[in-house]
């Protein structure tokens, strides 16, 4: 029989493993006393179980407030790693029920001072009732046409305030420059300064021209985020404007918008994660990307936003690089591999540091002020970018490549090297 599996890390001031047991069963059959109803028999066929619990290290005090103070003398936390597994039949081929099982009424259990979802083992039983990424990597690099190196993109910047029209010029210059790519903010939807049906009519126009003159087809993903029939709209607008990429907020909408935004779609689904900080911020608390990332790709996104190497918010390198690869390996008998985007304060500087780490050049890379404030204007922001790329191919110093390429040195110099 098929058992689903979730790995955690925890911290509780009493024993581990009945903190565990206890975790189990709030997670399955049982509750905080025994009912009528809870045989052996039924324990066993449906009861969650503990499959690895390996101790860690204590620490003084708790990660987390509101938890049972410790018993022992030396009032110490253990943090432990533990692997729980749950039967298929429990949950079914739902992610909303694998989610509820997996991350659900469980951080705030009193005998825990620290739980973090780190990982989830998600089985084809439950993969083949959804539609997975209708696209990936392979087919985002077929509508843009690129198939050697990574791609590059941008943030349209000012994030709101622009008119459609303002818009459709902006991405006329960036199309002109030779990006591969360009997206609306995640704070840019359906505004009444800038209707979304305004702005994709307005944007696709200056795309579509810059296709007939150049054959080249700047891919722009709109921001569609909304109620499910208000996305299914807007998909629907950028499809006749022969737009081929949407873009979805996926906290805001979760699992079931994601799901049902995939199964009307016939374009990309670009996905942001804004808001992803109170999931992953605190080590003791929330969820790890690997495990997130895992349902959004079941559900059919077929790209994933990872951060950017020394980004400007505050996570660090390792969990970027292991988040984007994360996208790019295959999930047991399901696949689903989908195409890291690095955003949050990319410039030319940091495109060596990427492709050095990631080993693949299957990334999209993102650069919103790191283009738009480029002292010579987007334009040079967009060449400078490429230039990087180039220096990074070949393995030259950003610092010596910028002496003859002067978009490059004007990045090292705004940017910093």
């Amino acid at each position: 029989m098929t058992r689903i599996l979730a790995h955690y890390l925890i911290e509780t001031a009493g024993d581990p493993r009945q903190a565990a047991e206890l975790m189990a069963g709030e997670q399955s059959a049982g509750t905080f006393v025994k009912v009528p109803g809870e045989t052996p028999e039924l324990l066993e066929a449906h009861g969650a179980r503990i499959e690895a619990l390996t101790l860690l290290d204590t620490v003084d005090a708790p990660s987390l407030p509101g938890a049972k103070p410790p018993k022992s003398p030396d009032g110490q936390y253990q943090r432990a790693y533990l692997t729980l597994s749950w039967p298929f039949a429990n949950i079914g081929a739902s992610l909303t029920t694998l989610w509820s099982t997996v991350a659900g009424n469980l951080f705030e259990l009193n005998p825990f001072s620290g739980l973090k979802l780190l990982d989830v083992e998600i089985p084809p039983e439950i993969a083949d009732a959804y539609p997975l990424p209708a696209f990936g990597v392979e087919g985002t690099r077929r509508l843009i046409g690129v198939t050697e190196r990574p791609l590059f993109g941008t943030i349209i910047k000012p994030s709101v305030g622009l008119t459609p029209e303002q818009t459709a010029d902006l991405v006329q210059t960036l199309c002109e420059a030779g990006l591969d790519f360009v997206k609306d903010d995640e704070l840019q939807t359906n505004s009444p300064h800038s209707p979304l049906a305004a702005r994709v009519a307005a944007v696709m126009r200056a795309v579509n021209a810059h296709a007939d003159r150049t054959g080249k087809q700047v891919m722009v993903a709109f921001n569609v985020t909304g109620d499910l029939d208000e996305m299914r709209r807007g998909h629907d607008i950028v499809l006749a404007h022969g737009g081929t990429c949407i873009m979805v907020n996926m906290l805001a909408v979760g699992l079931v918008g994601v799901t049902e935004l995939r199964r009307h779609s016939q374009l990309p689904i670009h996905g942001h994660r804004a808001g992803w900080g109170m999931f992953a911020r605190h080590p003791l608390l929330g969820i790890e990307y690997p495990a997130y990332q895992k349902f959004m790709r079941v559900a059919g996104v077929d790209h994933l936003h990872v951060n950017g190497l020394q980004n400007k918010f505050c996570e660090t390198d390792a969990s970027v690089i292991a988040s984007a690869r994360e996208c790019l390996t295959p999930m047991p008998g399901v696949g689903a591999v989908v195409l890291p985007v690095f955003s949050s304060g990319q410039s030319a500087r940091q495109i060596p540091d990427t492709y050095r780490t990631m080993h693949s050049t299957d990334w999209l890379y993102l650069a919103g002020g790191g283009i738009m404030a480029h002292p010579q204007g987007p334009a040079a922001g967009v060449r400078a970018l490429q230039q990087s790329w180039e220096a990074a191919r070949e393995g030259i110093a950003l610092a010596d490549y910028a002496r003859t390429h002067t978009e490059l040195a004007g990045a090292l110099e705004r940017f910093g090297a």
